[in-house]
């Protein structure tokens, strides 16, 4: 895990994370969640609307861009301030999803990192985009 602080970050710098969203993912989520939609965990019900399948909690792939702050740009020792959220296309069970975040802007003074957040499928299908904002540890924590 890393664990940057302001002086190591500049604006244009990337950081990204791949996970495949599994079936035990949902299952979990939606346990942990209590978000219990059908459209989720119910491939009957999910069969009948529009996805014609079950679909991923629109939150779970959100949580893969908190991972990448907390674990990676800034890392360990962050704290995720805010994130505005764009969800762009569904997230299917087995569908492999990357987050990317790239810095767009830094101020030094209130020790604060603005992201572009943009998350993909397997295709390059672009299915939510954001912006966030967080606050790198102010010393090395790792």
């Amino acid at each position: 895990m890393k664990s940057l602080v302001m002086s190591e970050i500049y604006v244009g710098q990337k950081a990204s994370m791949t996970k495949a969203i599994t079936e035990g993912d949902v299952l979990v989520f939606a346990g942990a969640t209590g978000d219990l939609n059908p459209v989720h965990i119910n491939e009957e019900f999910a069969s009948k609307t529009r996805f014609k399948k079950r679909i991923a909690h629109g939150m779970l792939s959100v949580s893969l861009i908190a991972a990448t702050l907390g674990c990676e740009l800034p890392g360990g020792g962050s704290i995720y301030v805010s994130q505005s959220v764009k969800f762009r296309a569904p997230v299917f069970l087995g569908d492999t999803i990357t987050a990317e975040l790239e810095v767009i802007a830094k101020d030094v003074e209130k020790n604060r990192l603005t992201l572009k957040t943009t998350c993909y499928n397997q295709t390059g299908l672009v299915v939510i985009e954001g912006e966030a904002v967080t606050m790198p540890a102010k010393d090395k924590t790792l």
